[in-house]
Order: C-alpha cells, then sequence, then structure tokens
C-alpha cells in the first residue's frame, strides 16, 4: 500500500527534551502537520513561534517535514495579522481551562468582543482551530458546544472554521449544515469508546480531552470517515506525556499516537473502506480545504509485516507509553 504526503492536522510535539524525543515520529511519517501552541507561556507572538519552529525543525533533524505553525487565539489587531499570515498556518482557540496549557483561553464567546480579530482573519483567510468543549458535565461538554459552532459560522460565514478532533454524533451532524464549518477526526476516537478508558480498569494511556464517548458516537466518526467524505481531514491529537504524569493520581490528557498512526490506519481503511478513502482522510481532503501545496513529496510504503508496538519510548529524560502498547500490528511503514 502506498501513501503520498501524509498530512497529521492536528499535533503536539511539546518542547525541550520531549520534542526531542517524540517529534521523530512524526516527521519520518508525515509530509507536515500543524502543530498545536498551547506551549507554557503560549505561543502568541511571532519571535516565539519562529524560535519554536527552529526547535522543532532541528529536532526533525533532515528529514523532509513542513511544521505548520499556529498562534494562541487571543485578541490581534489587523496590522499583526498582516504580519503573520506567511507564517502561520491558522489560529487555535482554546475556551479557558478546558484541555492542558489553556488557562489562558478564552472565557467569554460574546461575538462583540471576538469581533475584531475573526473579521481580520476572515478578510485574510486565516483558519480559526477550534478546541469545541465546554467546562459543563465532561460528556456533554462538546455537544454543547455546537451552539457556539453555530453562532460563529453564522456571524462570520467567511471565516473557515476547522472543529478540532470531533467526538460525537452531534457534531457530525452539524458539519454538514454550514458551509464554513470543517473537522479533523484522531485515529484513537475511531477505535475507542468511553468503556476501553473506565469500563474495566481504569486505562490511563486512553484517557484524553475531548473525552471518548459512547458506540453510537464512535460509529457516526467511523461513517464520515470511512465514507470519504471531504469536510473531515485525519489529525492525531498525538500529545505525549511522561509516563509518571500518566500513570498517577490526576492523570494527565493525552494519547500519544504519533509511532502507529500509519499502520493502524492501513488496516482500518483495509477492513472498513478502500486505500483512496485513506488518501483523501490523510491527505486530499486537507489540500482541497487549505489549498496546501506540498512542495517535495513523500511518498511512504506500508506492508503487510508484523510488528510489535514497544511498551515504552524513552531517553535519558522521558519515558512515553505509546497507543496500541504491547499490541502486534499488521501493517508496517517500510523506510
Amino acid at each position: 500500500m502506498k501513501l503520498k504526503n501524509p498530512l497529521d492536522m492536528h499535533l503536539h510535539l511539546r518542547d525541550d527534551k520531549m520534542l526531542q524525543l517524540i517529534a521523530p515520529f512524526s516527521a519520518k511519517n508525515f509530509s507536515a502537520a500543524v502543530i498545536m501552541p498551547n506551549l507554557v507561556p503560549p505561543i502568541c507572538d511571532l519571535k516565539s513561534l519562529k524560535a519554536y519552529k527552529n526547535r522543532i525543525l532541528h529536532a526533525c533533524k533532515d528529514e523532509s517535514f513542513n511544521p505548520l505553525m499556529t498562534l494562541f487565539f487571543k485578541s490581534y489587531d489587523e496590522k499583526f495579522l498582516e504580519e503573520a499570515k506567511d507564517e502561520i498556518f491558522g489560529i487555535k482557540l482554546y475556551p479557558a481551562g478546558v484541555t492542558t496549557n489553556s488557562s489562558k483561553g478564552v472565557v467569554s464567546f460574546d461575538i462583540e468582543s471576538l469581533k475584531p480579530t475573526l473579521k481580520a482573519m476572515s478578510a485574510l483567510g486565516i483558519p480559526l482551530l477550534v478546541h469545541g468543549e465546554t467546562n459543563d458535565f465532561v460528556m456533554d461538554r462538546e455537544s454543547n458546544f455546537a451552539k457556539i459552532y453555530e453562532k460563529l459560522a453564522r456571524h462570520f460565514p467567511e471565516l473557515k472554521i476547522v472543529m478540532e478532533h470531533i467526538t460525537t454524533t452531534t457534531l457530525c451532524k452539524l458539519l454538514k449544515d454550514y458551509e464554513n464549518l470543517y473537522a479533523t477526526i484522531t485515529l484513537h476516537h475511531l477505535m475507542i469508546t468511553l468503556d476501553d478508558v473506565i469500563g474495566g480498569k481504569m486505562h490511563p494511556h486512553l484517557f484524553c480531552k475531548p473525552i471518548a464517548k459512547r458506540y453510537e458516537d464512535k460509529q457516526a466518526l467511523c461513517e464520515l470517515t470511512f465514507s470519504g467524505y471531504d469536510k473531515v481531514m485525519f489529525g492525531s491529537d498525538s500529545a505525549p506525556h511522561p509516563k509518571n504524569d500518566k500513570e498517577c493520581c490526576g492523570c494527565a490528557a493525552g494519547v500519544f499516537s504519533a509511532s502507529v498512526i500509519l499502520p493502524v490506519l492501513a488496516e482500518l481503511f483495509e477492513k472498513n473502506s478502500s486505500q483512496e478513502n485513506l488518501q483523501k482522510f490523510l491527505s486530499a481532503n486537507a489540500c482541497k480545504i487549505h489549498n496546501l501545496k506540498i512542495e517535495k513529496d513523500k511518498i511512504l510504503v506500508l506492508e503487510k509485516k508484523e510488528w510489535q508496538v514497544p511498551y515504552l519510548y524513552e531517553d535519558a529524560y522521558n519515558q512515553v507509553v505509546p497507543y496500541m502498547a504491547g499490541k502486534t500490528l499488521k501493517f508496517q511503514v517500510r523506510y
């Protein structure tokens, strides 16, 4: 099976020693990835953004990989956004406190307060990427955010809005109601429900935000993905945390999937869809939606060759447990 220019439209690479450990997994397997800005402090200015991009490229060494950078949403004026446009892929909006390192996110979704920035983004063609959750009961947070998505889509019809890592039937349906709404879907949300996280013993390495939902929600995601629906894109939301921050009281939210994405997706699409639809999900849809041009083609071959996912990736500074740890996979990327 051959894949051309895989794209990860939602990726956490962290920083410092963790960046050095995990960035090569994405750089080997993807032509480009949209990099999340929720560091501490968040990436809100061009100097910080450029410095972070340089650290990413250094960590990726000689791989052909393009980090598509994002800014953390705040009130930006049009002059700044004009200057930033050529340096960024989009701007990521986090509601305050809903996920990792989001305490400086948006507190109020009053349209008038958001209007100057979103109007300028619309005019300049800068996409808005949204972690869409409220602070309500955990299973309702994403569905309850649908009203905010609708308000944004109606008030800013020229603004390209990406609903990140959707997990509910509600947002799968909403995607079809507004021309300017798009979505990313993760690997793990195509495979797990809340039962897998806490239905038996607690599985901390499957705990993420938004949390995995019900069987009918997973089915709705699978139907969009495996049908080749052209408004959804792959976004891993691969989000590593040190092992001791996952296997503890107060477990950190995030699934580290970067090391297994392509083999697992190849197996899923072989069983449920087609190679053509896998190519759409992994690359073609995103290129069309965002008018992305890949400067240097990356062709990857997946062969049927069983291998066991390691239980741990580590260096002298970090230990990270990957998604599917210890499982035997049917496909392997040939390098």
